[in-house]
């Protein structure tokens, strides 16, 4: 409910997508998993609730403001002990991860809910700190649904957002070291096991 009422609530995670990624996360089996892209903290209270009692998660946002609104909740869950919460812009966290040599390869599940213009940076990244097998879950590939129609449908300001979610989507799907599955979903979700 506090999600609900926020008012950029539209930018939160689906129920239904969260409800997959929580069976998602529970047939891997994650234990360490990473998020880009957190707001009030939906779906990082579904993957803490699915991950073990010491499972871990990296969790990356720009704005500590709106994670700390569903805090209580995570904490109510008695969950918070697993998040590392990091206020920051992601990529130079994924670098800094990366340059950590025993991070490669160790996370079991990804999910990215963030700034569409680097969701493919996000993803080549992600695909070094993956362990083989791990999933990678990417949010809002329909874009509204302007990704499944013409562009001359598309209002004037969803037309940027449209055209970069069109592109990461071209991009997945010649991305070889992945196996794609899209689910339409709240505003769809991308997602990709990665098997090399």
């Amino acid at each position: 409910m506090l999600t609900a009422t926020h008012p950029r609530a539209m930018m939160a995670t689906a129920p239904d997508a969260g409800q997959l990624m929580a069976m998602l996360l529970k047939l891997v089996n994650a234990q360490k998993t990473i998020e880009v892209g957190v707001f009030t903290g939906y779906s990082l209270l579904l993957t803490a609730l699915s991950i073990p009692k010491d499972g871990k998660i990296t969790a990356i946002d720009v704005n500590r403001e709106a994670y700390e609104i569903g805090l209580p909740i995570i904490r109510n869950a008695g969950v918070e002990h697993k998040i590392n919460f990091i206020e920051s812009e992601a990529q130079p966290i994924l670098d800094k991860l990366l340059e950590h040599h025993g991070n490669e390869g160790s996370f079991d599940f990804a999910f990215v809910d963030a700034d569409k213009v680097n969701y493919w940076n996000y993803h080549e990244r992600l695909m070094k700190l993956l362990k083989v097998g791990g999933i990678a879950v990417y949010d809002n590939t329909l874009w509204g649904g302007t990704a499944a129609l013409p562009e001359k449908s598309t209002p004037e300001n969803m037309k940027a957002g449209r055209q970069l979610t069109i592109e990461f989507n071209k991009l997945l799907a010649a991305d070889s070291r992945v196996q794609i599955s899209h689910a339409s979903l709240g505003d769809g979700i991308t997602i990709c096991r990665r098997i090399y």
